[in-house]
């Protein structure tokens, strides 16, 4: 299987021999861009850093000194949204983000987004909320911050029991915002159901340039409603490496600053003005720094997004 790694031997989008901090140097050259939280205009970077993938194994893992490296490219180069789960390596990678953060002292400069994945339905169909508090108080532990910026209900969980626990923590000022994510296009109704009924700040979507679903319903509808919107998997995991293996980027996307496949995909989802922060996962401070170039320079317009569409359609697939 190709992967991001394989690919850069391919192209010299990424030099890894480019020490650390004169790639920091060149990226702090621009700016990376900013949207605003719908419900209180308050700014993020746009782009993020997510912890599945090859995050969490790094966090599983005994050396977790890259993950050092790719927090601190994070922040250092103007990026602050960071989303786990505690589900993402058994809790490993919240807990393994929570201790670096802090042991950098970067707490402050973070903003931190979970998620809610237990239930804790009794026999019966009855709500029994004491699991699901119970999974949020462990996150509070790990992470080591209150309020926590940001909570969701992890793909459509259980809605009632747990989106009533992040109301009332919310209230309560322990969390900032709260929101629901769906990575199943097929729930797509159901999560448009919960944004037009529920006083939620964000959603959290898959989203990509070969993965375009939520542009017919889901980002529309986030920008009539006013919630924030947190893109995952813009590379459609490593199914976008695989189509563009050795391949160069085309030299159209320099119109728009793209320089990497890396920002080619980052680009087209941030060019939705729906679209608040994209948090591609990485476990490597030189994919962290090309991914916030994808956050920097110009954005593809309407009739250059037509045209990358053309050209990854035409690709074999994955």
């Amino acid at each position: 299987m190709v992967t991001r790694r394989d690919l850069l031997k391919y192209t010299a989008a990424v030099s890894t021999t480019i020490p650390l901090h004169v790639r920091l140097l060149q990226a702090q050259e621009r700016t990376l861009i900013s949207r605003m939280i719908p419900s209180t205009g308050e700014e993020l970077p746009i782009v993020g850093l997510g912890s599945s993938a090859t995050f969490s194994q790094v966090a599983n893992s005994e050396d977790i000194s890259a993950l050092s490296e790719v927090m601190r490219t994070l922040v250092e180069n103007g990026g602050a949204l960071f989303d786990t789960a505690p589900s993402y390596g058994g809790g490993v990678s919240e807990r393994v983000a929570g201790q670096i953060v802090n042991e950098l002292k970067l707490q402050n400069k973070i903003f931190w987004a979970t998620k809610v994945n237990v239930a804790g339905r009794r026999r019966g169909g009855s709500a029994d909320p004491s699991q699901a508090r119970a999974q949020i108080e462990a996150s509070f532990e790990r992470i080591d911050k209150s309020p926590i910026d940001c909570i969701q209900v992890h793909n459509l969980g259980d809605p009632p029991t747990q989106l009533g626990i992040l109301k009332d923590l919310k209230a309560e000022g322990r969390v900032r915002y709260i929101g629901i994510t769906s990575t199943n296009e097929n729930r797509y109704p159901d999560l448009a159901q919960i944004m037009r009924d529920e006083p939620i700040d964000f959603i959290g979507i898959d989203y990509a340039v070969d993965n375009r679903e939520a542009e017919d319903m889901i980002l529309p509808l986030a920008q009539d409603l006013g919630i924030g919107v947190l893109v995952y998997a813009p590379f459609g995991r490593t199914r976008l490496w695989l189509r563009v293996a050795g391949r160069q980027v085309p030299d159209w996307a320099e119109e728009f600053d793209a320089t990497t496949w890396a920002q080619f995909f980052i680009k087209y989802v941030t060019a939705n003005p729906a679209v608040t922060v994209v948090t591609p996962a990485t476990s490597t401070a030189h994919h962290m720094l090309d991914n916030l170039g994808g956050g920097m320079g110009q954005l593809p317009n309407e009739a250059m997004k037509r045209k990358m569409i053309e050209f990854v359609s035409a690709l074999p697939s994955a």
